[in-house]
């Protein structure tokens, strides 16, 4: 479109940059035409300005461009780094194994506010049973008096009495025969094995009761302090008299001890004379089945024993 100029009378031309159309009130009124001669007052910038705006933006474009494609490059080598380690840490030989688990732990320990406790738990080990060897049971009727009772009868409804006792007391308790298979290396806390004496007649003096260990015991001290506890709990309880040094041969070397765990303490007791103890065997045994319990008590809580061994007789 043709540039407009109205000249007002007597003005110079203005310079050939100025793209201004300058009207006077006069001019305006008298030629109807101006209109159809003058433009916009707004026109495109020279083509020297236009190139300049986007070389600019190119240019912030362009200084951009380096600081991105570190931004990049650092997002890249992080990722890897963690990556890198969790599969260090959780690798398939310990991903299913305690070693994860142990290391969790051990973090907790040294700070216990980051995570709970990974809690493992371990099997306690099942305690020792307490033996009760019926004397005779299922082998022979031991003792046997004139009118029918056998001496396996009267120890068989002792020690069944004494398992009753020490299991309401919390013990696991293993009765057993008197050649019983369990008894080879038979492991437990004590071990006692209950018989009783004659039924013939012997003397007014054949009353009471024996204890004996095990006379090679590997452990002499604990044989000692288990045959006192027997003694000493047993007289207390029922009253009958203890015959130190009385102890037979077939006692001292009674088969189980030979047979059984080397750890296991046992003893031999003879509960009484079938003859004068009768009444009390068979009519009292609760008490008598007592006596031997608080013995066995004794031994396993290491209660004090008043009752001294007695020197042996030549």
């Amino acid at each position: 479109m043709p540039r407009a100029y109205v000249k007002r009378r007597g003005a110079e031309k203005p310079s050939s940059g100025t793209n201004l159309a300058i009207i006077y009130p006069g001019d305006w009124m008298s030629d109807d035409s101006l209109f159809d001669h003058v433009e916009p007052p707004f026109e495109p910038l020279p083509e020297e300005e236009e190139s300049l705006l986007p070389e600019s933006e190119e240019e912030e474009q362009d200084s951009h461009q380096p600081f991105r494609i570190w931004s990049s490059i650092q997002s890249i080598v992080v990722t890897a780094f963690l990556l890198a380690s969790l599969f260090t840490l959780f690798t398939p030989n310990n991903l299913f194994s305690g070693e994860m688990f142990d290391r969790i732990f051990q973090a907790w320990q040294a700070n216990p506010r980051i995570s709970a406790p990974v809690q493992v738990n371990t099997p306690a080990t099942p305690a020792l049973p307490i033996g009760i060897v019926s004397g005779h049971y299922k082998n022979d009727s031991g003792a046997l008096c004139p009118d029918g009772l056998t001496e396996e009868q009267v120890n068989l409804k002792i020690a069944s009495l004494v398992q009753q006792k020490l299991m309401a007391e919390g013990y696991t308790v293993d009765l057993l025969e008197e050649f019983d298979d369990r008894l080879s290396q038979y492991k437990a806390l004590a071990l006692v094995s209950i018989h009783a004496d004659t039924c013939d007649f012997i003397s007014n003096e054949a009353t009471g009761f024996k204890v004996a260990a095990a006379i090679h015991s590997v452990y002499p001290d604990k044989a000692t302090r288990l045959t006192l506890c027997m003694a000493d709990r047993y007289a207390q309880t029922t009253g009958l008299t203890y015959h130190p040094n009385a102890a037979s041969e077939d006692m001292t070397y009674y088969h189980a001890f030979d047979e059984i765990h080397s750890t296991t303490t046992a003893v031999i007791i003879e509960t009484g004379f079938l003859n004068l103890d009768r009444q009390s065997l068979t009519e009292n045994a609760d008490l008598v089945a007592q006596g031997i319990v608080n013995g066995l008590l004794c031994f396993i809580r290491n209660e004090n024993v008043t009752l001294v061994q007695p020197t042996p007789v030549p």
